[in-house]
């Protein structure tokens, strides 16, 4: 993958799979650099068993597929940039992924468009699961929670409607491209 965002959507994807009905992300780059993205969710959970082996490819719960490269990669990835991966999961309650990286790292892979994965996880998923996006660095915090939209727009309208969409698009825009610099670190 060639940067963060495109492995957060295939992570929250998981998420997604698992059942989740809550998926948060907080992304934060500390004043020495080091980046720390934790996803956490709600959904079915992963066995011990499952945890153990989780970091190899050939260890997924696809029928389609007998490979499973979204978590190896992001590992692999973090190593290279002097960081690491941290999975705790615990079955019927859900799962937490941490991954830490230096950004100073040559191997660091970019941001991204933080915004626009967000933005696409959303409208792909307009009924459910919520996404809370926490993110901090030097240049402040930020934060949206899709419970907050639903709330204020009420129970009919589906968070992919055109107006809505259009609106979503921009808060993401304006709450998390100050924060992180639009599409890099």
């Amino acid at each position: 993958m060639r940067d963060l965002s495109l492995h957060l959507l295939d992570l929250a994807q998981n998420s997604i799979t698992a059942g989740a009905s809550l998926v948060s992300v907080r992304i934060a780059v500390d004043g020495n650099g080091m980046l720390e993205m934790t996803l956490k969710d709600d959904g079915k959970g992963m066995s011990p068993e499952l945890l153990k082996q989780v970091t190899s490819p050939f260890a997924t719960t696809r029928t389609t597929r007998k490979v499973g490269l979204g978590i190896p990669m992001m590992a692999e990835n973090a190593e290279k940039a002097g960081g690491a991966l941290k999975i705790e999961s615990t079955v019927g309650r859900g799962t937490e992924l941490t991954v830490t990286m230096d950004t100073a790292n040559i191997d660091c892979l970019p941001l991204g468009d933080l915004a626009g994965t967000l933005l696409s996880l959303i409208l792909t998923n307009p009924l459910s699961p919520d996404f809370l996006f926490e993110g901090k660095t030097k240049n402040g915090e930020c934060s949206f929670d899709t419970r907050e939209v639903r709330s204020a727009l009420g129970g009919d309208i589906a968070l992919n409607e055109p107006e809505v969409a259009a609106w979503l698009k921009e808060a993401l825009e304006e709450e998390i491209n100050p924060i992180f610099g639009g599409v890099t670190i």
